[in-house]
């Protein structure tokens, strides 16, 4: 049987080695411990941590580069990521569901100022009906400078985030409600048409600049209508050279332009008279006879200048006739139409902006009880309301509150129709 050697009370070479490893490893440990600790408890940018857990960031050109790089990764990486603006339609979404019900339906209603009278006559109006959009209307004969002073007046009546759309029909030729110093005299648009459409952009670039400095955001114009009888037999419009005297193709091309050019100077458009005056023989703002259309047809030539440009230049605002439409609609004038609006502008066409009407003051509508002429317009899927005369505004105003509060179905429809006249106005800079 083998002896083992004694122990020793002094330990060997190597076990003297193992112990000073174990020493060394010890206070390796305790310093990452007080790094891990040091870097936690006081929230280190140095990059410290990283080394520790043993990860890496890209490296740079220079040791200052890298310390600068991480710190302000870690920086970006501690604050929140920015959120992604709403869109347009979402904050109107939002701005609408603060409203009251009477609110709301103020922004349905588009109210005149007539040449000469003082903008104090709308103060009733825009602050306590709540009215959302005004229209300069008759012969404005002071200029931009005077034109402005009554559209900064009506602009203070208004809520600083909610202002006003303020339109005028400024066409040109025998349609131009303001003129004077600053305005051009402008052509007929018959004489527009003879214009190439980039002539034609420029040009009304250079109207739009002086509608804006103006203080008007929106042009009633330009007029689509496609004339397809004896131009002097046509009253609303070849008689007096509104349209651009073309067919459906050149009258789209030329819409577009101006749109394009009025859209150059920050202002919007409105395509009128939708789904056409051009076969009709009585003018609709002065006559109930001769206004009923037989020839226009959905998809027909007719039409086709409309919703050309509708596809094309995606006009702000498309005004609906005031004729009625035996083939497409023959119990309904255009404007309270549902199959022309909500069936095909809405659905067909996809078009989700605001949809006005021609006055609803025209002598076309005089065999209407006036308190319903905005109730039948928000039925059929309309949303604005333009108003000719001062004495249909309250009562049209008194109307449509009372259906809606009456009716929750109808509540919805003018909802609907206030987040589209809203989302235009946030569009356009108005509101927000």
């Amino acid at each position: 049987m083998r002896r083992t050697r004694p122990q020793h009370l002094h330990a060997s070479p190597t076990l003297r080695r193992a112990s000073h490893i174990g020493t060394i490893i010890t206070a390796v440990i305790c310093t990452l411990v007080v790094i891990v600790a040091g870097t936690l408890a006081y929230g280190w940018h140095t990059g410290a941590l990283d080394a520790v857990l043993g990860r890496h960031k890209p490296t740079t050109s220079s040791a200052a580069g890298t310390a600068g790089d991480a710190g302000e990764s870690l920086q970006r990486s501690a604050s929140p990521t920015p959120a992604q603006k709403d869109s347009p339609r979402t904050q109107a979404e939002r701005l609408v569901s603060a409203m009251s019900l009477d609110e709301q339906v103020g922004q349905l209603v588009m109210v005149p100022l007539f040449a000469g009278t003082d903008p104090s006559a709308l103060s009733t109006a825009i602050a306590d009906y709540h009215a959302g959009s005004a229209l300069m209307i008759g012969n404005w004969t002071t200029g931009t400078e005077g034109v402005k002073a009554a559209t900064d007046q009506l602009q203070q009546y208004a809520p600083a985030n909610n202002r006003l759309i303020i339109a005028t029909d400024q066409e040109g030729g025998q349609v131009q409600h303001l003129t004077g110093n600053g305005f051009d005299t402008m052509p007929s648009a018959t004489e527009q048409g003879t214009m190439s459409s980039d002539q034609l952009r420029t040009a009304a670039k250079g109207w739009g600049s002086q509608l804006s400095a103006a203080g008007v955001n929106v042009d009633l114009a330009p007029v689509l209508d496609t004339v397809t009888i004896n131009r002097a037999a046509n009253a609303p419009i070849g008689a007096l050279d509104r349209d651009f005297g073309l067919d459906a193709t050149g009258n789209a091309s030329h819409g577009t332009a101006f749109i394009q050019g009025l859209r150059d100077a920050k202002v919007e458009s409105t395509i009128k008279h939708y789904p056409g005056l051009g076969s009709v023989t009585g003018n609709t703002d002065f006559t109930t006879t001769g206004i009923v259309d037989t020839a226009t047809t959905l998809g027909g030539d007719e039409i086709r200048a409309f919703d050309t440009t509708i596809q094309q230049a995606s006009p702000a605002m498309v005004m609906m006739a005031l004729a009625t439409y035996q083939a497409i609609d023959p119990d309904n004038p255009a404007v309270f139409s549902s199959t022309i609006i909500t069936q095909h502008l809405r659905t067909d066409l996809g078009y989700d902006g605001v949809i006005t009407s021609d006055s609803l003051s025209a002598e076309a509508l005089s065999g209407y009880d006036t308190t319903q002429l905005g109730v039948k317009m928000v039925e059929a899927g309309g949303d604005l309301a333009c108003i000719g005369q001062t004495d249909y505004v309250e009562p049209i105003i008194h109307g449509l509150r009372t259906r809606a509060a009456e009716d929750q179905d109808f509540a919805k429809k003018v909802t609907a129709s206030a987040v589209r006249v809203m989302t235009l106005k946030i569009e356009m800079g108005l509101a927000r």
